[in-house]
């Protein structure tokens, strides 16, 4: 039986406002097949936004685009149409602690849940958790299998402690499935320039690097936290 929720109730409200007695077959079912669309967008939408577990719910207009922050809204705006995700591109966003970091990631995230993506936030050593269990469970396959096949991954908290071996090998293992595929953002309160000393092992760290910050889109948040200002 086929679910046209959309349309029946966009038809009950044709018959109240009495438009199906004004309107042609035509427009009348032009009309119906939009609201249908309209109705499985919407609902794949809040799935795809539920299914990210976004931090916070944002919007790209919210963001603060003060130049003083080191926002270029040029390419904000840019970013904005989903152009890094069919490209598979990397987003790098780093900044002190309440400048913006997670809000400015989440935006883009929801955008691309607008967009019919779909999307993964994870704080990265929660993810790291994660994989690790899933070692234990035997489903550490199934994990990353599903990692790569998300069109965007957002890492948030990158660099709050320094990474054990198998967590470089974890995440060198996400980063090389992602590369050239699908497209990443990551937030970090540190510059990318001390990645090195997090990741701790240089063979690694040139490896992971090279696949992410020389084919990204940089964004250096400045200024004091914004939590402050509230």
């Amino acid at each position: 039986m086929l679910r046209l929720n959309g349309m029946e109730q966009h038809w009950k409200v044709m018959k109240e406002t009495r438009q199906h007695g004004i309107l042609s077959f035509e427009q009348g079912f032009e009309m119906l097949l939009q609201s249908e669309v309209d109705d499985r967008d919407s609902k794949r939408y809040d799935r795809l936004k539920k299914n990210a577990a976004f931090r916070y719910q944002a919007s790209i207009e919210e963001i603060n685009m003060d130049a003083a922050r080191g926002i270029d809204h040029s390419l904000i705006t840019d970013l904005a149409t989903g152009g890094y995700i069919e490209k598979a591109e990397p987003i790098i966003i780093t900044g002190a602690a309440g400048c913006g970091k997670s809000f400015m990631a989440s935006a883009f995230g929801l955008k691309a849940c607008a967009q019919g993506k779909r999307v993964a936030y994870y704080n990265l050593q929660k993810l790291l958790q994660r994989s690790k269990m899933a070692r234990l469970e035997g489903s550490l396959q199934k994990l990353m299998d599903r990692l790569a096949k998300t069109d965007l991954l957002i890492l948030d908290d990158f660099g709050i402690v320094r990474l054990e071996q198998q967590q470089r090998l974890d995440l060198m293992e996400i980063f090389e499935d992602r590369h050239g595929r699908k497209a990443t953002i990551i937030a970090s309160q540190l510059p990318v320039a001390s990645w090195y000393d997090i990741i701790g092992e240089d063979t690694i760290a040139d490896a992971i690097l090279d696949r992410i910050v020389h084919v990204s889109h940089r964004i250096e948040l400045k200024g004091e936290s914004l939590r402050k200002k509230r």
